[in-house]
């Protein structure tokens, strides 16, 4: 009820809301997304081993992992908003000192813009089921395609920006920083509520403290997001490699990495707006496992004629996967305190695992000399994140009475 009353106080302000998540949201990949096409330029530049170079793309994601349980802390201290803004305040110093010359810019900085991304990542759903508590698929699909097609956007284009505009390595990543300073000024207008938000907000706290990593439901929510981002991220590291030895040169290879990208974006949205007028997302959860089952099937067995195929089904899959991941902090939550909670808790795991993946997934290739081992982890993961997902997308909320969660009330 406080949610609705305050939305109908201030209507001006909500357009205003929403386009500084869109503005955030673009900012949590792009930092990301754009170093992996420069990796080797940024290796020969700054003379680092391959091992260190891998760093510069898993030195965020443990970030994330670490720090993401402390936000809500942060959130619930100093005020969501105000966290946001210092968090994309270090986000665009991050992205300015990883552009300097030098291996020591280059990793300060990239630790610095983990740091902004993980606050980012935690309190937007939190923003999402505080101010949009109807609203929350529709309002999470625009966050989850702002986030997707960014992402997609930034690693089409930074070979491009460094090699032919003549931008180097240094530009094409610290171009960004314009993206996050817009954001900045987009988000400007939220600091003024600060104080009456915040009130609001502590009220809403007091009266539902759930400890959520003591909630099976809650740990059904994470592993689903962990096992996601861990697909994610081993085939974005790994899908031009894996095509490569069916027989696809490395510019194929690069374009159906984007094709994978780009197939997500409808669903990014779609989901969500599906997902929040469903009671319990079960078929969904179901959708997305038999779309990762064939296209890793596909890839191993499939045929290469139709390999196009099977990589747009994974990167449907990818995108039901994500934007459900995104969907349960709030319809698991029973308020903004907890989504944030849950959030924190879910990514915190969920990092962890999209940082280990890669990794585990290249040695078992080295170890095998193969991708067939791997392909056959990924299809594991594929029918454990059913098993989770069927528990994730029961209508419960994360309670502390019922462990089990206690019913939603309403879809």
């Amino acid at each position: 009820m406080p949610d609705k009353q305050k939305s109908k106080a201030v209507p001006s302000s909500i357009g205003l809301i929403i386009l500084g998540i869109i503005f955030i949201a673009a900012n949590l990949r792009t930092p990301l997304t754009s170093v992996g096409p420069l990796v080797s330029l940024i290796r020969d530049d700054v003379h680092i081993s391959n091992t260190l170079a891998g760093l510069v793309t898993t030195v965020p994601l443990l970030t994330f992992a670490f720090l993401s349980p402390l936000v809500p802390k942060l959130g619930q201290r100093y005020g969501v908003e105000r966290i946001i803004m210092i968090a994309l305040l270090f986000l665009t110093v991050g992205i300015v000192i990883r552009s300097l010359s030098g291996a020591v810019n280059l990793f300060i900085g990239t630790a610095i813009l983990g740091f902004a991304i993980a606050v980012c990542n935690v309190l937007l759903p939190s923003i999402i089921k505080r101010d949009f508590p109807n609203k929350i698929g529709s309002i999470t699909g625009v966050y989850s395609i702002s986030m997707s097609l960014s992402g997609a956007i930034a690693s089409g284009i930074s070979v491009p920006l460094a090699v032919n505009a003549g931008l180097k390595w240094q530009g094409a990543l610290g171009i960004w920083g314009i993206l996050s300073f817009v954001a900045i000024l987009c988000w400007l207008p939220q600091l003024r509520n600060q104080t009456k938000q915040t009130a609001t907000t502590s009220q809403k706290m007091a009266s539902s403290d759930v400890n959520v990593w003591r909630s099976p439901l809650a740990w059904q929510v994470t592993m689903f997001m962990g096992i996601q981002s861990m697909i994610f991220y081993v085939l974005i590291a790994w899908l031009p490699e894996i095509l490569k030895q069916q027989g696809i040169d490395s510019n194929q290879s690069g374009w159906y990495l984007s094709i994978m990208q780009l197939a997500m974006l409808p669903f990014a949205f779609i989901v969500p707006v599906i997902a929040g007028r469903m009671s319990s997302q079960r078929m969904l959860v179901a959708i997305t496992t038999i779309l990762l089952l064939t296209g890793t099937i596909g890839l191993l067995y499939g045929s290469s004629s139709i390999i196009l195929l099977w990589i747009i089904m994974l990167g449907i899959g990818g995108g039901f996967a994500f934007s459900l991941s995104m969907m349960f902090f709030g319809l698991r939550a029973v308020n903004a305190h907890q989504a944030a909670e849950l959030s924190g808790m879910a990514q915190s795991i969920g990092y962890l695992l999209a940082a280990v993946g890669p990794a585990l997934i290249g040695y078992l290739h080295d170890a095998t000399n193969s991708w067939n081992l791997p392909l056959f982890i990924l299809l594991g993961a594929a029918v454990l994140l059913f098993v989770v997902g069927i528990g994730a997308a029961r209508n419960r909320f994360v309670g502390s009475r019922n462990n089990d969660g206690v019913p939603r009330k309403g879809v």
